[in-house]
């Protein structure tokens, strides 16, 4: 039986916003499968929302899906809130699922604020779909990658959509270290307190301009 909560607004998946609700009807359109309808709703979080890490992570707001919309980008667990925002809002069941992940690819002024090339909590929305959960990982979107030299994620709702683990380049790219557990809003506090024993300098007012897919183009 699926839990109830994965249909229920959260306080960071907020599917009971206006705004989330009206872009994921505008994106799903009238489209009446469920699979066809997530798919659909997949590429707009992950295209029309861009992603970008550079956040302050003590400011609760950085993981909205609510906020990610409404700034137009927002770094994995908004935008993964998001996706599952905008799936409950059409009636698909949907949780967030979190890894720990090695990124061989990173920028790097976000591997020298991070401490290191792992980063904790990445996170995926996990869609319940044709009777059982698939993985959807909406973060990075097509521009990005283009400029990063990495292969987008595709999803076409039946495989697990997870990153891939080589480049265009065949260099080393995603590496998933350890899979966490999944929830059904983001559980903040304990990011946080990730956060602040491996990598402090994330909850600090490190960021004060740039632009992240610049950065990535230039370190590709």
């Amino acid at each position: 039986m699926i839990d109830p909560a994965y249909l229920r607004p959260a306080r960071y998946v907020e599917s009971d916003a206006p705004e989330v609700v009206a872009f994921a009807m505008a994106a799903a359109g009238e489209t009446q499968d469920p699979t066809a309808r997530a798919i659909k709703l997949y590429y707009a979080v992950r295209d029309q929302v861009l992603y970008d890490p550079y956040q302050i992570y003590s400011q609760r707001e950085v993981y909205s899906g609510r906020t990610a919309l409404l700034r137009g980008r927002g770094y994995c667990v908004a935008k993964a809130a998001l996706l599952a925002a905008c799936c409950r809002a059409t009636g698909i069941p949907a949780r967030l699922g979190f890894a720990d992940v090695r990124n061989h690819l990173a920028t790097p002024r976000l591997l020298e604020v991070n401490g290191g090339d792992v980063f904790f909590w990445h996170a995926y929305a996990d869609l319940w779909l044709e009777g059982k959960f698939v993985k959807a990982t909406p973060a990075f979107n097509l521009s990005l990658c283009e400029r990063f030299g990495v292969l987008p994620l595709e999803f076409d709702g039946r495989t697990d959509s997870i990153f891939h683990p080589y480049d265009r380049q065949d260099r080393r790219h995603m590496e998933y270290v350890r899979y966490l557990d999944t929830y059904a809003d983001v559980p903040v506090e304990d990011i946080q307190a990730t956060f602040r024993h491996h990598c402090p300098r994330l909850m600090e007012d490190w960021f004060s301009g740039g632009d992240f897919g610049a950065e990535a183009e230039r370190s590709a």
